[in-house]
C-alpha cells in the first residue's frame, strides 16, 4: 500500500489524512521529536489553544509545531452537535493558517468524563514537535471509536445502540483494527509505544484480555490506561488512542 502520509514542512512532521476537523495521526521527520504535555488544570478549549500558541512561541517554536490536541467535553454530542463543534474547531485552526493543502494535520482526541465532567469543552493536553538530536521517530495516533468509515454518520457505528459484552467486544475489535491500520500507515509499527489509552464507560477487562492485549504491539508490557469516559458522539461506546514519545511534561498553567 502506498503511503498516505503528507508532509507538514512548517511543523516538522508527517500526518495521516483523517476527516475535516483532525488528522488520524502524526509522526516526526528526522531530527524532530514530539513532546506530550498534560495540563494540571484544563482550561476552555479556545483559551487553551491560544495559550498553547503562546507557550510554543516562548519555547522558540512556531504554532505549526502543534501536532496533537486532547479535549474533554461535558457529555457526548449528538452527531449533528459534534459536526457543529468540529466546524468551530477547524475554523480556529484555519484562521491560524495551520492547514496543509486544505487538510488539518493536527491529531485529536475528544472524550466526555463520566465523573466530574467539565461545564464546557476544555483543553486537557497537547503534543508538539521540537528539534531533537535523536533520529528515532515519535508519533501520536488520534483517538478513534467504533466508526470505521470517514463519514460521520450513525449508520456506520458498529453494533449501534448495543452495550452487551458481545457488542462491546465487537466495538473493541473495530477500534483495535483502526489503531493497527493507523500505526501501519504512519509507518510506526516497529516503533515503541509509550501510551495506550482506552476511553469507555463500561467495564473493559474482557476487551483488554481478549482484544486489546492480543491486538496492540507490546500492550501487556506498556500497560493500558483506562479513562472512565465516553467517546464524544452518542452511541459510540469505545475509543482508544496511542502514542510513542520519549518525553512527557506537565504544565501547571497556560498564560
Amino acid at each position: 500500500m502506498a503511503s498516505q502520509l503528507k508532509l507538514n514542512v512548517r511543523g516538522g512532521y508527517r500526518f495521516l489524512q483523517g476527516i475535516e476537523p483532525y488528522s488520524s495521526g502524526v509522526i516526526t521527520v528526522v531530527d524532530r521529536e514530539i513532546i506530550h504535555a498534560t495540563l494540571s488544570r484544563p482550561v476552555a478549549w479556545q483559551q487553551g489553544l491560544t495559550g498553547v500558541r503562546e507557550y510554543l512561541e516562548q519555547r522558540g517554536l512556531q504554532r505549526f509545531c502543534l501536532c496533537g490536541v486532547e479535549l474533554r467535553c461535558p457529555e457526548p454530542h449528538p452527531m449533528s452537535g459534534f459536526i457543529d463543534f468540529n466546524r468551530q474547531y477547524r475554523a480556529m485552526l484555519e484562521e491560524w493558517d495551520m492547514l496543509v493543502e486544505g487538510e488539518n494535520p493536527v491529531a485529536r482526541t475528544n472524550v466526555a468524563p463520566v465523573v466530574n465532567p467539565p461545564n464546557e469543552t476544555q483543553l486537557y493536553g497537547f503534543s508538539f514537535v521540537e528539534p531533537s538530536e535523536s533520529s528515532a521517530p515519535t508519533f501520536v495516533v488520534a483517538g478513534g471509536g467504533e466508526l470505521p468509515h470517514r463519514e460521520l454518520s450513525d449508520q456506520h457505528i458498529v453494533r449501534f445502540g448495543e452495550t452487551s459484552e458481545a457488542a462491546l467486544l465487537d466495538k473493541a475489535r473495530c477500534v483495535v483494527d483502526i489503531m493497527q491500520t493507523r500505526l501501519n500507515r504512519l509507518e510506526a509499527n516497529d516503533q515503541p509505544l509509550s501510551s495506550i489509552r482506552v476511553y469507555c464507560a463500561h467495564p473493559v477487562h474482557t476487551a483488554l484480555e481478549n482484544v486489546i492485549i492480543p491486538g496492540i504491539p507490546n500492550a501487556a508490557q506498556v500497560g493500558i490506561h483506562w479513562f472512565h469516559s465516553r467517546p464524544p458522539i452518542r452511541n459510540i461506546e469505545f475509543e482508544m488512542d496511542l502514542r510513542g514519545v520519549r518525553r512527557e511534561i506537565i504544565i501547571s498553567e497556560l498564560r
